[in-house]
């Protein structure tokens, strides 16, 4: 993806150029960006925990409020790059 978001701004004046950086842009933050800082964090947390114990049921509780939020972001993040990257190759293919 950042291959693409180089090549996008090195082509700037082709048609498509934009809604790749767009696409390109969305899935490295929206995706990528967000499960290392988020989701992968709160995996890693709950792994390392007992699902039987008292902090393990807490820590359930707690990965349950703050990761399906950002799970979402992901969803959307990856619609919103799948778009951009389809409206980037019709104006190319046009």
């Amino acid at each position: 993806m950042l291959g693409l978001g180089i090549a996008s701004v090195l082509r700037w004046a082709e048609p498509g150029s934009a809604w790749l950086l767009i696409g390109s842009l969305l899935y490295l933050a929206g995706v990528i960006v967000v499960t290392m800082a988020f989701n992968v964090p709160l995996n890693d947390a709950l792994a390392a925990v007992s699902p039987t114990s008292p902090e393990g049921t807490a820590l359930w509780t707690r990965y349950l409020a703050e990761w399906l939020p950002w799970n979402h972001v992901r969803t959307f993040a990856n619609i919103g790059a799948l778009i951009a990257f389809i409206l980037a190759y019709g104006r190319q293919a046009a």
